[in-house]
């Protein structure tokens, strides 16, 4: 979808030029034949200088870790239906192996997880490695005999703030390159200026192709940064925001259980905190634990 959005900032731009042009084909042929041979220079100047401040900014893995948010431009959520199923389904089967033997009967699954019977059986939560740490690592605590719901949810929230802060980081620092972009096409501009004015004797018609060849920074300036790179961090930061939902998930259904909830009602406090694009339905959930073989 989001393709298509950028696809229609060329068809809107374009096609609204011409139409303000009064459909004059020709005129309008010359007026982009102008913007044509002037954008790559003043693309390069624009976007490399950004790109260039980007790296200065930005620490090694940073980077790395910005490059592969660009994902968000073709999987808008970090998790899908099926993954949240994956999870609930896991908690819940925790939850009933805790209930029906205590947290000791848990433990040998959290030491490995990767070895464990009861992880095995939910293929996709097991691939995501950071949740698997995450979630072991509470409950590990929690086996050690610190059940208070309280100290539970001041800890993890403490956790998810820092990866919050961690996962929000791309799109603040692709956002700040779109702030600085507008800027970067008036150096462009004022570049084109410094060139028109250094052949201030050629004629009027050469003057004013050069003229419009320098407002071509501006212009383009403008046009990449609202147009491209800031959509671009804004979905990173949606994107963000449903990897942290997937935590907050967990620790919804681990405090519901510690407060004394059933597995089953402790899932579903989980299950309705979740947005309605990736929620299962009660009934769904409902068959998918009644399915599952018992832990042990």
């Amino acid at each position: 979808m989001k393709f298509i959005g950028f696809l229609l900032v060329f068809v809107f731009t374009f096609g609204g030029l011409l139409i303000a042009m009064g459909f004059d084909f020709h005129h309008f042929a010359g007026l982009m034949t102008v913007i044509l041979i002037a954008m790559p220079g003043e693309f390069m100047i624009i976007f490399g200088v950004a790109c260039a401040a980007f790296i200065i900014a930005n620490s090694t893995d940073d980077i790395k870790h910005t490059l592969k948010y660009m994902k968000a431009i073709k999987q808008p959520n970090a998790h899908s239906k099926e993954d949240y199923m994956d999870l609930l389904g896991l908690l819940y089967s925790i939850f009933k192996l805790a209930r029906t033997k205590g947290w000791l009967a848990v433990e040998q699954h959290i030491e490995n997880p990767n070895e464990s019977a009861l992880f095995q059986n939910f293929p996709r939560f097991l691939k995501n490695k950071a949740a698997v740490t995450f979630i072991c690592d509470y409950l590990r605590i929690i086996s050690l005999g610190n059940d208070n719901p309280h100290e539970i949810e001041a800890l993890m929230d403490e956790e998810i703030d820092t990866i919050e802060a961690h996962e929000t980081h791309p799109g603040h620092s692709v956002q700040t390159m779109a702030d600085g972009i507008p800027a970067l096409g008036i150096v462009a501009a004022v570049l084109g200026v410094i060139k028109t004015m250094a052949s201030i004797t050629e004629p009027p018609e050469i003057l004013g192709k050069m003229i419009g060849s320098a407002l071509v920074g501006t212009f383009l300036g403008v046009w990449l940064a609202y147009g491209f790179v800031g959509p671009i961090a804004g979905a990173m930061t949606n994107r963000a925001h449903t990897e942290i939902m997937y935590y907050r998930c967990i620790k919804v259904g681990i405090l519901s259980f510690l407060q004394g909830a059933a597995p089953q009602v402790a899932i579903e406090f989980a299950r309705k905190f979740l947005a309605h694009e990736v929620q299962p339905s009660f009934l769904e959930l409902e068959e998918y634990v009644n399915e599952l073989p018992n832990p042990a």
